[in-house]
């Protein structure tokens, strides 16, 4: 251990690197190889180093279980759905509204992916939606990188909005003892985000939308490797409509329990079932009930691209999220001194904090679960939490997301495409304009509400 020989700078520096190191190899690796490298990285950090990583039970549990397991059913209830029918008559209905709306497509593109997030608490719906909106931008003359960027951003930023996310569910955790409740966070994450949202698309539909005058789509018609494709047929599965009432029945159940627990409502004084295993419960309880009520094959979920990618969510969550808990509650006292005197004169600075991690570590959630914690340690006031909350969803900055390389790939076109210094892509300008109109407004809104 090399703990004992080095000085306590050398080692929190190397501590540091081997984070930063374990982090960007999982990057490069790409997928669920991002949990892989932060368990790699603990392995450096805890033998060799000297970080206590903590274990699954104690004082000392620094693995995010709350949150893997609050994405594993919710993902589980989702892939049902899926399996049903119903993330495709969700599509679906998007699709429908796009198409009889094509010149606003900047605009209902962003809002769509924004709501289908809200909805199932996952930002991988969107890649159903990608394709009608780049089919239906390239019909009207506009080039798909412009709505399928802001799309994008929409819908990785509206998990912070969403009332089954396990990022808000964590943090309503962690500020319910400051008086924060659920629907508090909510009330100031909906409205703020959705509006940054729709002040995104407006901006970018200023800029050159025309199609015509890509040099890039004009060589690529030219070749051959544009194509029309239109709307498939729709064909809707028996249990489709049903499985998505379900849902959002689950979802209704979900917000009213947790208000009815919450301290600052006080239906339910006592309650036997906390507010993260209630969630856990409705969520397997609303899959349970669409594989009866719509007759679907269980073993079919395991198949379902949702749950692949919810599954692999969970390995890079706990991998990653880990990592990163170990190194800060190992160098906790270090942190607050440096770090505390400067959130103390600048709070805005947790957003800039949040916004680099998130980048890094590729989850809301993981990020929430790595950062807040020690945010709220450091002495930072709930409503600077809440504001820069939004911070966390920076997943767009390097070109690797799922979710930002499928709207890439699905842009014919040639508009939507990742320049060759890496960081000039389509999505930056947007995201970066969306986290910081959000994080604005919520400073503004957090301390009126809060």
């Amino acid at each position: 251990m090399l703990k004992e020989f080095l000085d306590p700078q050398i080692l929190f520096v190397l501590q540091a690197l081997t984070v930063l190191a374990a982090i960007f190899i999982g990057v490069r690796l790409g997928g669920i190889a991002i949990g892989y490298a932060g368990g790699a990285g603990l392995l450096v950090l805890g033998p060799l180093l000297g970080l206590d990583p903590g274990g699954v039970s104690g004082d000392k549990v620094y693995i995010p279980i709350d949150v893997i397991l609050i994405i594993m059913s919710v993902i589980a209830a989702i892939a049902a759905m899926q399996v049903a029918g119903g993330l495709d008559y969700l599509v679906h209905l998007a699709g429908v509204l796009l198409r009889r709306n094509p010149k606003h497509i900047t605009y209902l593109g962003p809002a769509v992916t924004y709501f289908l997030t809200f909805f199932a608490g996952t930002g991988h719906t969107a890649f159903s939606t990608l394709p009608v909106i780049a089919e239906v931008a390239k019909e009207q003359g506009v080039k798909p990188s412009i709505p399928l960027s802001v799309s994008v951003v929409s819908s990785q930023i509206a998990i912070t909005a969403s009332p089954v996310s396990a990022a808000v569910i964590f943090l309503s955790g962690l500020l319910e003892p400051y008086g924060v409740g659920y629907l508090t966070i909510l009330a100031v994450c909906i409205p703020t985000t959705l509006t940054a949202c729709m002040v995104t698309s407006f901006v970018c539909n200023l800029f050159e939308a025309d199609l015509e005058r890509d040099p890039v789509y004009r060589q690529r018609v030219e070749q051959g490797l544009v194509k029309r494709r239109g709307g498939a047929a729709y064909v809707e599965r028996p249990g489709a409509k049903l499985s998505v009432l379900l849902f959002l029945l689950g979802v209704i159940a979900i917000v009213l329990y947790a208000t009815a627990i919450s301290k600052n409502i006080g239906w339910i004084a006592n309650p036997v079932v906390g507010r993260d295993a209630a969630i856990i419960m409705f969520m397997l309880g609303i899959a349970t009930l669409i594989v009866v009520c719509a007759r679907i094959d269980p073993n079919e979920v395991l198949n379902a691209a949702t749950f692949k990618s919810g599954m692999t969510a969970c390995v890079c969550v706990l991998g990653v999220a880990w990592l990163g808990a170990t190194f800060v509650q190992g160098n906790i006292d270090a942190i607050q001194n440096t770090a505390g005197v400067v959130l103390a004169r600048y709070p805005w600075m947790l957003a800039v904090a949040l916004f680099f991690a998130s980048m890094l570590l590729y989850s809301q959630a993981a990020t929430t679960k790595a950062l807040m914690p020690a945010a709220l340690a450091l002495a930072v006031s709930p409503e600077t939490v809440v504001a820069s909350f939004a911070a966390v969803s920076a997943l767009f900055v390097l070109p690797t997301y799922p979710t930002l390389l499928a709207a890439v790939q699905m842009d014919d076109t040639g508009s939507t495409r990742i320049g060759k210094y890496v960081f000039n892509h389509p999505f930056l300008f947007p995201g970066m304009l969306a986290i910081a109109t959000a994080v604005a407004l919520g400073f503004v809104l957090a301390p009126l509400v809060i």
